[in-house]
């Protein structure tokens, strides 16, 4: 399993933004496809973003014009999820996952998981 750690959680203000991050410090990330999930108190894990290997394909689940943006720097074995124009009902603790083959959006058919970082939107 590929280990991966995020970063970037907090509380921002609605309308705010945040960036998190998704690093292996032990794995080459470039051959993984690599999906943002997020999970609020009582409801299910649900995909947000999904990266192909090599970021030649995204993918952006949430409906919201495209307030969110995925991208990759494998060059520093990283994945990015930037987050703008934040609402209350962002709030989640947001995960990252690898799998080997393509994007998908069911949380079962990822392999390797994070801790988890938290963001909350609120006022």
């Amino acid at each position: 399993q590929v280990q991966l750690v995020e970063s970037g959680g907090g509380l921002v203000q609605p309308g705010g933004s945040l960036r998190l991050s998704c690093k292996s410090s032990e794995f080459t990330l470039d051959a993984y496809a690599i999906a943002w999930f997020r999970q609020a108190p009582g409801k299910w894990r649900e995909a947000v973003s999904c990266i192909s290997a090599g970021g030649g394909s995204s993918f952006d689940f949430v409906p919201g014009e495209g307030r969110f943006t995925i991208s990759r720097d494998d060059a520093n074995n990283t994945v990015f999820l930037q987050m703008n124009n934040l609402r209350p009902e962002d709030t989640a603790v947001y995960y990252c996952a690898a799998r080997v083959r393509a994007c998908i959006k069911v949380p079962r058919e990822f392999t390797s998981w994070g801790q988890g970082t938290q963001v909350t939107v609120s006022s």
